[in-house]
């Protein structure tokens, strides 16, 4: 069904059909809910390069993805904030573009987009704390939200976080409150916003309860499984090693993991771990059960959300800039335990 054999059906003219299905003012209310009610019976859906026609937009939305030796973008955690925010994006008739372009050329490809037009907004990926792209973006007009926060850029602008720093700043004291002295932080990189926020609240938690923060506990790089598993293996190895881990990530938990069962340690008694989940549809923290004590928010939520906000900064031009912050809840899982006296 296509819009010409709708109209035809309907015995109205193809710019009537549109501008009905497009809430134009000049539709009578019955001859739209005609429209309407003929097009949800016959299972009709303009597709996007058709609304844009009526609407005058692109009907499509931007992701543009940074390349760079130092950090992987396309990671499963995009993917599931992709589908997410795709959802929503198709209920209201966009569609997705998402474009790679090297760390050094992104100027010139937001520029580039901005002059042809070719997306209606940006979702804005990855943000370090000083992130050039945020006034940029501010410069050009162009709707935008970041999913994260820079730390280091003062204009107002609009973004969905997760409060990384009440979250690991919980896991910390949950871990000092079983006796946990020596905990190792195998952190995300510290050029990104986020991984900032979460090491300060480690350091500042430890603080509070008269440790000092040993830079030898401390790593941060790319969020691999292997990471993770070298940096508690050597930890391990240490004749002081770490009691507990907190890891910035489920796949780089797992490295832990499994550098603690080659020690012959058994995780949750011998070493206790807390990760942070972004609950991803494909890489579930257990069943009844979880396996992991993890500071857990849903990235796939998170999509949707900044989906929402953006298309409201689409649909109304010189709104306000939206802020809003989600809380990481904390699930008990199997992964700890009291501190064991060595």
């Amino acid at each position: 069904m296509n819009l010409k054999q709708l109209s035809q059906h309907l015995n109205l003219s193809q710019t009537t059909v549109s501008r009905a299905l497009n809430g134009f003012p000049e539709v009578s209310e019955k001859t739209r809910e005609r429209v309407l009610q003929a097009a949800k019976k016959l299972n009709y859906s303009p597709n996007a390069r058709a609304k844009g026609l009526a609407t005058g937009r692109a009907q499509a939305i931007g992701h543009v993805l940074p390349i760079s030796d130092q950090h992987e973008m396309v990671n499963p955690i995009f993917g599931d904030f992709i589908a997410g925010a795709g959802q929503t994006y198709a209920k209201e008739g966009y569609e997705v573009v998402i474009s790679l372009v090297r760390d050094t050329e992104q100027e010139q490809a937001y520029r580039s987009i901005r002059s042809r037009g070719s997306v209606d907004g940006i979702i804005v990926h990855g943000p370090r704390m000083a992130d050039s792209r945020i006034p940029l973006l501010s410069e050009l007009g162009m709707p935008f939200v970041v999913h994260g926060r820079a730390s280091d850029v003062t204009l107002p602008y609009s973004w969905l976080d997760t409060n990384n720093s009440r979250a690991f700043r919980r896991a910390t004291e949950f871990l000092l409150d079983l006796g946990h002295r020596r905990i190792a932080l195998i952190n995300g990189l510290e050029f990104m916003d986020f991984a900032f926020r979460r090491r300060e609240a480690y350091v500042s938690a430890l603080t509070d309860r008269g440790i000092a923060a040993d830079p030898a506990l401390m790593r941060s790089d790319e969020m691999t499984e292997v990471f993770g598993y070298r940096c508690a293996r050597d930890m391990l190895r240490d004749p002081a090693p770490p009691t507990a881990f907190l890891v910035s990530s489920m796949i780089t938990a797992i490295g832990v993991r499994r550098a603690i069962h080659e020690a012959g340690l058994q995780m949750g008694r011998d070493v206790s771990v807390i990760t942070h989940d972004d609950d991803l549809g494909y890489l579930k923290n257990g069943h009844d059960v979880p396996i992991f004590t993890a500071t857990r928010s849903s990235v796939r939520s998170a999509g949707a959300r900044a989906a929402e906000m953006l298309l409201h900064l689409i649909r109304t031009p010189g709104a306000p800039p939206q802020t809003q912050l989600m809380e990481a809840e904390l699930i008990i899982g199997s992964s700890t335990g009291p501190a064991i006296q060595r």
